[in-house]
């Protein structure tokens, strides 16, 4: 007798469920070395899932590095580190192709693959390089692939960027370019440790045992993780709401508050109403639903707008931050009435 086809309800009971699933024992691996951070962790998880990239931000010491390395070896996939210089070329990214010996003892012109070509790339310190050297992960963040002359590579699915800045110094450095910055899906400000942390952090890191992070998801796992978060339905409403918070980013919208006319020069695009959505559906799953909120779109909505949104000068003199406007639209835009 044939088996009995699960209802669509069952359906998405089951994969809710293995996604909640995969994800914890994602985090409780990567929680073996990072203490605390809780918030910038499930925030570097939902980029993941969702098939974002991701910006860390924090002063150097905070553990911007050692969360992506520990999220790599959880991972089974091919991991790359690139450690941003001002000196840095493009072909150091990409790759470049050399002349080698062959084995009649003529040589060859061969290529060889440049640490871009990875499942999951760590860009640590992106904001050293010079734009022409940014500029080498425009292609390969949004169309997954990178072009080298007349040669094109797609890049390995899962492909996922996670770069880390330091926001004080400011000698030897070039701020990212709007262009990039908004193919991040999340820009995470990584803070300080509150002081019950300080302990185990030291007991971790100056004793003689280090913790072992050990792999427990490969490449089609995420896949199907990204697979599920797709296949999350977002109502009318929720999707309305996005729009909303995004537009009311920009100056001149109508859904606009006082604070974006005075003190914002640019603001969200579309692709910052793709990555409330996106991020939303991750927010759902986690809190065991299969539809997406209002409240899941607005619990996201720092992280995933905060880099969309360019300041002014007469903002800037002001001290105004990316950080205040997203909190004033969120006051200015509630959640429709009895939607939720």
């Amino acid at each position: 007798m044939a088996g009995k086809v699960a209802s669509p309800a069952k359906k998405a009971q089951a994969d809710a469920e293995t996604f909640r699933k995969t994800h914890d024992k994602i985090k409780a691996e990567v929680q073996r070395v990072i203490v605390g951070q809780e918030d910038v962790i499930e925030g570097v998880l939902a980029a993941l899932f969702a098939g974002g990239h991701v910006l860390l931000e924090g002063v150097p010491g905070l553990g911007k590095t050692m969360l992506v390395r520990a999220l790599g070896e959880a991972l089974a996939l091919d991991f790359s580190r690139i450690q941003f210089t001002p000196d840095m070329m493009p072909a150091d990214v990409l790759g470049t192709s050399v002349m080698v010996e062959n084995e009649e003892g003529g040589h060859e012109l061969t290529f060889q693959e440049g640490p871009l070509i990875s499942s999951l790339v760590l860009a640590d310190e992106i904001n050293r390089a010079t734009p022409k050297t940014q500029s080498a992960l425009l292609e390969a963040m949004q169309e997954k692939q990178v072009t080298i002359g007349r040669r094109q590579i797609a890049l390995k699915e899962p492909f996922c960027v996670m770069a880390t800045q330091n926001p004080v110094e400011q000698e030897g450095t070039y701020p990212l370019p709007e262009a990039q910055l908004d193919r991040f899906l999340f820009k995470l400000v990584v803070g300080y440790p509150v002081e019950a942390d300080y302990g185990e952090i030291l007991g971790r890191t100056t004793g003689v045992e280090t913790a072992k992070v050990k792999s427990v998801a490969k490449g089609r796992d995420i896949m199907r993780m990204r697979e599920i978060v797709r296949s999350v339905p977002v109502p009318e409403h929720a999707q309305a709401h996005a729009i909303r918070l995004v537009m009311a980013t920009q100056p001149g919208s109508d859904y606009a508050p006082p604070i974006v006319g005075e003190c914002v020069a640019l603001g969200s695009s579309p692709r910052g109403a793709q990555a409330l959505l996106l991020a939303g559906k991750v927010h759902a799953l986690l809190a065991g639903r299969f539809a997406v909120s209002t409240d899941d779109v607005r619990a996201i909505a720092l992280p995933a707008l905060r880099h969309r949104v360019l300041i002014n000068f007469h903002g800037q003199s002001d001290g105004v931050t990316t950080d205040d406007v997203v909190r004033a639209v969120l006051e200015a835009t509630p959640p429709p009435r009895g939607e939720d």
